[in-house]
């Protein structure tokens, strides 16, 4: 690789693009479009215009830059932001991508293209552009109406059909056919990988952040993220997926963390350089002499991207009981196809299967849609409007009725919601986790001890130990998943409602025996695989089912917190400290009533109820403020307060729009929530919150006094005895002290 020419070539287009894009700018125009117009200026397609000398230069940079903004679309995604759209939002986002994926295969037959071409085209035409759509409601000054939250959720799940997507189509890109054998396989493969790498990343990397959170600064954290980024897309490579896999994976993991945010802000300067060079080197593919030859082609399918973007983004809302209106400003918001079409049509001529011509179709049938969508999601409503004056009145008054009937939820029906999730992904998890230990056990354990003890002692004892690593998965799979408000209100229903979750019990006992049977029956026979299996999971029931059970909950509760990190610290929900106390973090934003404020005259807490525990200010940490302090935009405060003071006070102190451009401190909250029980030789004993001095000396404040059951409010009369339990908040340094 010649460096000079590497340096030369990558400076040409990036001076090309920043001029390109600033008239863009001026034009009011996408900056994607800026980009491929700077890429085509820089191609040798181009002749009045210097051109890069070695275009795999930019093919190199490019290649970086997909891994880059697939970790970056990752940030955005996470399984918690899935599970809040909930399964309308994927039933929607399937309807679109399976829609528009036979259309493109159709349309692809008409146009005499081969097979694999026919499945890469209806890829590439299933996939909205998040970013452009983003970009074009944030112009159209839209993001607030009322559809907007409905299509960002579509968007969230179109992304990952995409990954998935990619998977598949490169299986069947490298069989060249479609067997159903190997898409199963295929499936299976993605799925066990997946589960192994959330499950580890869920339970590490939450844990990691909040233990070095205080030492890591700006530079810290953008080498550990791009680390972690690069070795999920070598760990995913070496797995037998591809490289933006790994990189979409490692995303997702990072975005339920505390640290999302700030990763996003760190890697925001990486992403837009690399994704710039990336769009980049896609308007260099764009060929004049192709898109004369293909102009009917391209016209087509653009016809084809908005019109079935419409038609199904709008019956898929309105078949999960959208209203009309709602569903076509949906569908006609999703009139265009972006990155991931660039992505896919990457991966395509990477693996040498994709014709040459359809690049450059596709990338001129994305500036045709994109530099249209503006002008469409505008129109949403006069079309809207002109479709309901002509809808005949009964076709009316039935999807009225429909949209009502499929937004009910009686309280049966979200129980059976509950239960079925919390039984689907329990065992999905287990599965996937006793799976690894079989392969782990029999691919590496066992030849380990037979080269140590012998083959039969060795063997027989590598079992035994592999089986105990494994028995408390085992019990969690057939442990019983439901709680006893859930049974009284499924046992209202009457007795036929509680046959199901009898099934779903016996089904995960008959998938515990069928694990066990399979990796004995594979070590020794299929006879003793069953007697075994049948014996152990008896006697798992019998002897171990509280203890263990009470241990896989806790578990699955530190699983379960860690995922929902993110939306926890911001709302408190996992910081209760006394009945429906919480702790949640703050960013004071401009236009936040109470900047400049001093706390005692901000009257936050005569309003909502909530009191300000500590102050972040840079680098500066202020526990317990007292009451003079004033707030300023930047600041991130501690908030102890119920759920509901809480989330009346979060939008009034926050903007999300102006914290995403405000600096991130270099230092973290360390405030702790503690409650511990006088001494009879205390110093406390005898004192009263206000003589024992909690704020001055200890930076702390009293939030409750706990005698029995009973729960004070302190008012600085209550005097402390022995035996009595406070709950305090504050610096979990100085707590210490005054715990002993």
């Amino acid at each position: 690789m010649n460096i000079e020419g590497l340096i030369a070539d990558l400076a040409l287009i990036l001076m090309l693009g920043a001029v390109v894009t600033l008239i863009f700018k001026k034009l009011k125009q996408p900056m994607v479009l800026g980009y491929i117009v700077a890429g085509f200026i820089a191609s040798s397609n181009f002749k009045y215009f210097p051109t890069v000398a070695n275009e795999a230069n930019i093919d190199f940079w490019a290649q970086i830059g997909i891994v880059v903004l697939l970790f970056c679309l990752g940030l955005e995604f996470s399984f918690k932001k899935l599970m809040n759209v909930g399964g309308s939002a994927a039933v929607t986002a399937l309807i679109i991508v399976a829609g528009m994926m036979g259309v493109g295969f159709v349309v692809g037959g008409f146009l005499d293209f081969n097979f694999i071409n026919r499945l890469f085209l209806g890829g590439m035409l299933s996939m909205s552009s998040t970013t452009i759509i983003i970009k074009a409601l944030t112009d159209l000054n839209l993001r607030q109406r009322r559809f907007v939250p409905h299509v960002l959720a579509v968007l969230i799940c179109e992304d990952l059909f995409a990954v998935v997507m990619m998977v598949l189509l490169s299986s069947v890109a490298l069989n060249n056919s479609v067997e159903g054998g190997e898409m199963l396989l295929s499936i299976g493969k993605l799925v066990f990988f997946l589960v192994i790498c959330f499950t580890v990343g869920v339970y590490v990397l939450p844990t990691f952040f909040n233990r070095y959170r205080r030492i890591i600064n700006d530079e810290m954290l953008l080498i550990i993220s791009v680390g972690l980024c690069m070795l999920m897309s070598v760990f995913s490579v070496y797995s037998g997926f591809s490289m933006a896999l790994g990189a979409f994976i490692m995303g997702s993991i990072l975005a339920g963390t505390s640290e999302a945010e700030h990763i996003e802000k760190v890697m925001k300067p990486v992403k837009d350089l690399f994704g710039a060079v990336f769009f980049i080197s896609v308007g260099m593919m764009v060929n004049p002499s192709v898109i004369s030859d293909y102009l009917g082609i391209i016209l087509l399918l653009s016809v084809v991207v908005i019109v079935g973007m419409i038609v199904f983004g709008t019956f898929g809302m309105l078949a999960m009981g959208q209203p009309l209106r709602i569903a076509m400003e949906s569908g006609f918001c999703l009139t265009q196809i972006g990155e991931f079409a660039f992505i896919i049509a990457t991966l395509g001529m990477s693996l040498k299967v994709l014709d040459g011509s359809l690049y450059p179709i596709v990338v001129a049938v994305s500036v045709i849609t994109t530099f249209f969508t503006p002008y469409f999601i505008k129109g949403a409503i006069p079309c809207y409007e002109w479709v309901a004056k002509r809808l005949p009145s009964r076709w009316n008054k039935t999807l009225e009725a429909y949209t009502a009937s499929a937004t009910a939820e009686n309280a049966t029906k979200r129980v059976w919601k509950t239960v079925l999730g919390r039984y689907s992904w329990r065992i999905l998890l287990y599965s996937v986790l006793i799976t690894a230990l079989i392969l782990v056990s029999i691919k590496l354990f066992i030849p380990f001890m037979q080269g140590v003890a012998g083959n039969v002692l060795g063997k027989l004892l590598a079992v035994v130990l592999s089986l105990g690593v494994m028995s408390p998965f085992f019990l969690a799979l057939v442990y019983p998943s439901t709680k006893r408000s859930e049974r009284n209100e499924l046992q209202k229903e009457g007795r036929r409602y509680m046959v199901p979750l009898v099934m779903l019990t016996i089904l995960r006992l008959v998938i515990s025996v069928v694990f066990i049977e399979v990796y004995l029956g594979s070590v020794y026979s299929h006879t003793v695989g069953t007697a075994c299996a049948l014996a152990a999971v008896l006697l798992l029931m019998i002897l171990l089912s509280k203890r263990v059970g009470r241990r896989m909950k806790k578990l699955e509760s530190a699983f379960v917190r860690n995922l929902n990190e993110r939306e926890l610290r911001k709302s408190g929900k996992g910081n209760t400290l006394v009945s429906d106390f919480h702790l949640a973090y703050m960013t004071v934003g401009y236009s936040c009533p109470f900047v400049g404020e001093r706390l005692c005259n901000s009257g936050m807490r005569k309003k909502y109820g909530a009191n300000v525990v500590s102050i972040q200010r840079g680098a500066d940490l202020f526990p317990i403020p007292c009451a003079d302090m004033r707030l300023f935009p930047g600041d991130q405060i501690g908030i102890i307060g119920t759920e509901e003071q809480i989330q009346a006070l979060l939008p009034v102190v926050e903007d999300s729009e102006e914290n995403a451009n405000l600096a991130h401190s270099g230092e973290e909250n360390d405030m702790a929530f503690v409650h511990f029980e006088v001494g009879p030789d205390s110093v406390l004993v005898g004192k009263t919150s206000a003589t024992a001095r909690l704020r001055e000396d200890y930076s702390s404040l009293l939030v409750a006094i706990q005698s029995g059951n009973r729960f004070k409010e302190p008012t600085g009369e209550e005097v402390f005895n022995a035996g009595d339990i406070l709950w305090v908040v504050g610096d979990s340094s100085k707590l210490n002290t005054l715990k002993k």
